[in-house]
């Protein structure tokens, strides 16, 4: 005998329509999901975008600040178009030994006779690093004394030549407080003026702040030749054998200024820097800074 009460209960899988059914309404549910998901994950993407926008341009900014801010006095100059800046970097300064000292042991750095030797003694102790730990005068360096500025020759660091005269001389060795150089300009004219105060500073390179608005990028280069006209073109020499490093993408807008500011000895570098892109969700963020430039020699 069939037994069709078993039969009645035997175990049933799902139907076609089931499946279809509950695939419809899992769809359902995951659209209703992502329509309220969507924003909020969208707005995080764009916050972030935003804040390292922000952090990209601030970085750029306190790294040109704190170029400005150890550059040589008056050696601070911009591009017609803004987009390039250029100064000469100090690490040290120190006070030379003159023919108005009383009378010292050492070597003087005469700005009338030129020494048998070219070389000068450093008046107390030898100046260090910022962390005081080193000897901040090394080989390569560049002492300059009493800049004045581009349109103040022979005392300008920039345009050094036969014509102009020059107030700066490559360091060749240190031993104790006796610097070495390897030209002695100070005595040859047309010779620059002395430093009332018989101080000097030390420069390690000149630095180029360059934005490219093609590319979108602004580029700090340092470690090339000192040049009396400035460099304005980042591909061709001696910008195209420097040691560049990118410090900002996706700039849109970009000028500098500098303003030397009356009866005082200071000059006024303004930096104007926008990225990011016209019509996106992180739009475009603008940075404006100023920062002062000491310019007593």
């Amino acid at each position: 005998m069939i037994n069709f009460l078993n039969a009645r209960r035997r175990p049933r899988g799902f139907t076609l329509v089931e499946m279809v059914i509950v695939i419809v309404i899992t769809g359902i549910i995951g659209a209703m999901v992502a329509v309220f998901i969507r924003v909020p994950v969208q707005g995080y993407i764009d916050t972030t975008a935003r804040a390292a926008l922000a952090d990209t341009a601030d970085t750029a900014a306190r790294r040109l600040t704190r170029d400005v801010r150890l550059a040589l006095p008056n050696s601070v100059r911009v591009s017609n178009d803004g987009l390039f800046l250029e100064l000469l970097l100090t690490k040290t300064g120190g006070r030379y030994l003159s023919d108005s000292d009383p009378s010292a042991p050492g070597n003087v750095l005469s700005f009338e006779t030129p020494p048998s030797s070219p070389s000068f003694t450093v008046v107390g102790a030898m100046p260090a690093d910022a962390l005081g730990a080193r000897q901040a005068i090394s080989v390569g360096d560049q002492i300059v004394v009493y800049n004045l500025g581009t349109e103040y020759a022979p005392n300008n660091a920039y345009a050094c030549s036969a014509a102009n005269g020059c107030n700066r001389a490559p360091v060749t060795a240190v031993s104790g407080t006796l610097v070495t150089l390897g030209s002695y300009p100070f005595a040859t004219a047309p010779a620059p003026l002395p430093s009332p105060s018989n101080r000097f500073q030390v420069v390690t390179t000149p630095v180029t702040y360059a934005c490219n608005l093609t590319t979108g990028t602004l580029t700090r280069y340092a470690g090339y030749a000192i040049q009396a006209t400035q460099p304005v073109v980042a591909g061709t020499a001696p910008l195209a054998a420097a040691n560049g490093a990118q410090l900002a993408r996706q700039v849109t807008a970009c000028v500098f200024s500098y303003t030397v500011l009356a009866n005082v000895q200071r000059g006024l570098v303004n930096i104007d820097l926008s990225l990011g892109a016209a019509n996106s969700n992180t739009g475009v963020l603008r940075l404006v800074q100023q920062v002062q430039a000491r310019n007593t020699p």
